[in-house]
């Protein structure tokens, strides 16, 4: 835009009439090849290039991951059926997956909880109180 105030009058109306012919012989241009103005005055955008990778590839890591799950499916049945047939019937074992042992706490471990517990609340109480 501040090249346009640079300009003098002279030079702005010889931009002036050179837009003025840019425009009758893009008017030609679209009776000539009987295509809208739209698609005349605009210039065709050049093709997006198609990034990615390609199909080998795509194929290579398909292929390894096929190979992955069949080894995890392959692990997980030598080992699921003799634990699943000593633990459960096999009608539940079919229903639910094996759930992990749950971490149980130690009677000491409770009694030292309770203790503390106890201490704090005892301590809240007397503060009220006082």
């Amino acid at each position: 835009m501040s090249a346009i105030t640079s300009l003098s009058i002279q030079q702005l109306r010889q931009a002036a009439s050179l837009k003025e012919k840019i425009q009758t012989l893009e008017q030609e241009l679209i009776q000539l090849l009987g295509g809208t103005s739209k698609s005349a005055a605009t210039p065709l955008a050049a093709p997006k290039k198609k990034s990615g990778m390609s199909a080998a590839g795509r194929a290579r890591i398909a292929a390894a991951a096929k190979a992955r799950w069949a080894r995890v499916k392959a692990a997980k049945a030598a080992t699921k059926p003799a634990v699943v047939a000593a633990a459960k019937p096999a009608v539940v074992a079919a229903a639910k997956p094996a759930a992990k042992a749950k971490f149980t706490m130690s009677a000491a471990a409770k009694a030292k909880i309770s203790a503390a517990a106890k201490a704090r609340w005892a301590k809240v109480r007397a503060a009220k109180k006082a």
